[in-house]
């Protein structure tokens, strides 16, 4: 019943957001604007895709010193933004609840949509005069209120690379810690000892490295008097059980949220994580941070251009056999390697089990030793 109750709201926000959208488009010129002082990034991703967004932000701040640059953004994510990187306000939203707020905001000058372009139709509800996206979209009812479609770029680069091209100009400049500070986090009970945070969760079973991996990870990092500390989401603590059975270190396995998640990694020695939202939270943090890559590609997904200067490493096998799909964000792109099979499709989830302890260790003596 809770399911339907969802549906059935999701339905009626949608048909709301369209119904508001076609009224703007109706009363407003779809030509550029010739001054931009209130800019608007539509979209609903997650955590490691919203914050793959931050090379647009910065290309949009030093192109538009004096605009007011806003963002919509999921409810959770939205305290990471409490210190206004960039001069960026978030917008919080969920598609399944009412969006007075949304609605009330003064008109937006220039939008970008830099994923589903579904969210060209909030773009267009919200009052934004000129819409930016890419195309390639197969579905041609997203793109009716976009204005302007760009290419994906015709070479490998990383997908945070990439959003900045919706903007004509220079690249943005390689990120500082001084460019994000710290979110407002509450207290919690963080390590007093010098320590690394291994995150073993992740967004899908074949993204988990195996166990006993961890477990070697961990005594390793003991024996150069480094506390591992482990990190997951709520509902993956039996992954901790497996990889620390004696309970020998303290984990936060669904204890925080994630500002004083980027607390935690920020004052850490060290993070490893697989390719998911944690690891992009992490590198924003500039603490050191490895990233292991099975079915997702560390060319869209890592570091790229605009973070070159992060301690960050990615680890992965490539090319690997069955990383072959070219879709994203449901564009075909030729360059593109990557896998999005279920765990039905992949139950062994092979590229995973392919990186190795020790190019792991590598990379964590390459960082550490900096």
């Amino acid at each position: 019943m809770t399911t339907i109750i969802a549906t059935r709201s999701r339905f009626i926000n949608q048909a709301e957001v369209v119904a508001r959208a076609l009224a703007a488009r109706a009363k407003r010129p779809r030509t550029p604007p010739a001054k931009v002082r209130r800019i608007l990034l539509a979209h609903h991703l997650l955590l490691g895709d919203t914050l793959m967004v931050t090379p647009l932000i910065a290309k949009l701040r030093a192109r538009y010193p004096d605009a007011d640059i806003s963002m919509t953004v999921p409810r959770a994510i939205a305290p990471l933004y409490s210190t206004h990187p960039y001069g960026v306000r978030a917008l919080p939203w969920d598609p399944r609840h009412a969006n007075e707020a949304l609605f009330a905001e003064s008109r937006f000058d220039l939008a970008f949509v830099p994923g589903d372009n579904r969210y060209a139709w909030l773009a267009a509800a919200m009052h934004s005069r000129w819409i930016v996206a890419f195309r390639g979209d197969p579905n041609e009812r997203k793109n009716w209120p976009i204005d302007q479609l760009r290419p994906y770029p015709d070479q490998p680069a990383a997908w945070g690379d990439m959003v900045a091209t919706l903007l004509d100009g220079p690249a943005p400049e390689a990120f500082a810690a001084t460019d994000w500070p710290a979110p407002v986090a509450k207290p919690f009970a963080a390590p007093t000892q010098p320590y690394a945070v291994l995150h073993v969760g992740a967004s899908t079973p074949l993204k988990l490295w195996p166990v006993d991996r961890w477990t070697a990870l961990a005594d390793w990092l003991v024996a150069r008097g480094i506390t591992p500390v482990w990190s997951a989401g709520r509902g993956e603590e039996d992954i901790i059980r497996a990889c620390d059975p004696q309970g020998h270190f303290a984990s936060y396995a669904g204890d925080l949220d994630l500002p004083q998640l980027w607390r935690l990694f920020a004052n850490s020695r060290l993070v490893v994580a697989p390719d998911t939202g944690v690891a992009h939270l992490s590198r924003v943090t500039s603490a050191p941070t490895i990233a292991l890559f099975g079915p997702g590609s560390a060319i869209v997904t890592g570091a790229g251009d605009f973070w070159r200067n992060s301690p960050y490493r990615a680890v992965t096998v490539d090319p690997f056999p069955c990383r072959d799909q070219r879709i994203l964000f449901r564009r075909e792109i030729e360059w593109v390697r990557r896998c999005a099979r279920t765990p039905a499709q992949c139950p062994d989830h092979l590229c995973m089990q392919a990186i190795s302890f020790d190019a792991v260790i590598a990379a964590a003596v390459d960082l550490t030793s900096r």
